[in-house]
């Protein structure tokens, strides 16, 4: 209706003419938003693959003990068992590399955010130098100061960094491991993603609340 135009236009005037250091908080804020969906849905997508790894391993892992158990003669088991790959390997090692292109993505995501983090820590150097003060400590929006900015990048940065390694850690494990009960922990892991706990996603709003991409 009519009430709702002004409204949708409103969240955009405060900051519409932001200049200089606030300019490039406000857009780096929009960068970690952007780049976190990304991370996101590299997860989702990841969680699909691993399961098909665990999946189709557990199946491979039944296969053998059925043939184990036929009565084929020792020289049929042998020679087949010589020259065929086991069931599943070329799917496995499919997947294996899809979860590791994932994996490549979201190292890229990270070092994005570092660029991200060393642009703020360069922002509050300049209005440290601009305002004679430590951390640069007029607001450049409504209370944080450049400092502020900086270490809410920082916190990120080191969240997502911690949970790169993880997973760089998961997608060779996963690959290699033949317990059934370690891949569903590992499974698990990626899923739930310790070491980015709901305060990093409070401190993304928290930082669009701030540089005004988001309202009250």
């Amino acid at each position: 209706g009519p009430s709702s135009q002004p409204h949708a236009a409103a969240p955009r005037a405060p900051c519409s003419a932001v200049t200089g250091s606030a300019r490039k908080v406000r857009d780096n804020a929009a960068d970690w938003h952007n780049l976190m969906l990304r991370w996101d849905r590299l997860t989702e997508e990841g969680v699909d693959v691993a399961t098909s790894i665990v999946n189709t391993k557990s199946e491979s892992l039944l296969v053998p003990e059925a043939s184990s158990s036929s009565f084929s003669s020792p020289s049929s088991s042998s020679s087949s068992s010589s020259t065929q790959p086991a069931p599943g390997a070329a799917e496995l090692q499919e997947r294996c590399l899809r979860l590791l292109d994932i994996v490549e993505k979201m190292t890229a995501i990270v070092a994005k955010m570092e660029r991200l983090a060393a642009s703020q820590e360069a922002l509050r150097e300049l209005e440290e130098f601009r305002s004679g003060s430590a951390g640069g400590a007029a607001p450049l929006f409504h209370s944080w100061s450049a400092k502020q900015f900086e270490d809410t990048s920082q916190l990120l940065l080191s969240a997502f960094t911690e949970e790169l390694k993880l997973k760089q850690v998961i997608v060779q494990e996963l690959a290699h491991t033949a317990s059934f009960d370690l891949s569903m922990v590992y499974l698990s892991c990626w899923l739930h993603q310790p070491n980015i706990p709901p305060q990093s996603r409070l401190t993304l709003e928290a930082l669009l609340l701030e540089t005004g991409h988001r309202t009250l």
